[in-house]
């Protein structure tokens, strides 16, 4: 259940992330008109039409790096720094290329009137705004996860003092929506409780608890 959720939540964070392009691109264009009419009043901007066409290949390719910088992983447990360096580093690897791309192109007219302001203007724009969106809905989780909804429900095999300590982070962070069912073990008798966590049987009976049960992690 918890995998057909992400992956529906992976889909609907793609188009929100397309939306977010599209607007900071559009957010980037108005900074390039406004500095032109306070600083270059008399300098002539490419028409809008020829910079928005440039978003039929900006939002593939950014969505693109998004994935291949694991922006799309799970955010239970992922940290809002690490999060915060994939978006930095994808849109600089995108910067990059757009760059690459009108040096490459630059004897084209269209190519080289293209601002590199722009450019700029763009990957400052789209970096905070993935920042804000991506804190939005990490906030929206794991205000559901403490309210009980979108629950990860997880056996843990073998009974030890890290599961001791794993038992408490998951109870010290109820936003990250782990519920833990029980714990099977060998050595520890069937009973034993641990902060409300009870072994529930001996490890052979795995095959016996995977089917009555709907675990979404062991």
């Amino acid at each position: 259940m918890i995998k057909d959720n992400q992956q529906k939540f992976n889909r609907l964070h793609v188009v929100l992330d397309a939306l977010v392009l599209i607007i900071s691109y559009a957010a980037a264009f108005g900074l390039l008109i406004l500095g032109n009419c306070v600083y270059s009043p008399h300098k002539q901007v490419l028409p809008a039409q020829y910079y928005f066409i440039m978003l039929v290949w900006i939002v593939p390719l950014y969505l693109f790096l998004y994935g291949l910088c694991r922006l799309y992983a799970p955010k239970r447990v992922q940290q809002r720094r690490y999060e915060f360096a994939n978006i930095f580093k994808a849109n600089i690897i995108g910067t990059l290329i757009i760059i690459l791309v009108l040096y490459l192109l630059k004897k084209h007219p269209y190519f080289r009137e293209f601002s590199t302001r722009m450019v700029f203007y763009f990957f400052v724009v789209n970096v905070i705004a993935e920042e804000l969106e991506r804190n939005c809905i990490r906030y929206i989780l794991h205000s559901m996860r403490s309210k009980g909804y979108n629950q990860k429900h997880i056996l843990l095999i073998g009974y030890s003092r890290a599961a001791e300590e794993y038992i408490d982070r998951i109870q010290q962070n109820p936003q990250w929506g782990y519920v833990v069912r029980g714990i099977l073990d060998d050595n520890v008798p069937a009973g034993t409780v641990y902060n409300g966590i009870k072994v529930i049987g001996r490890i052979a009976n795995l095959s016996v608890i995977l089917p009555a049960n709907r675990l979404d992690e062991i």
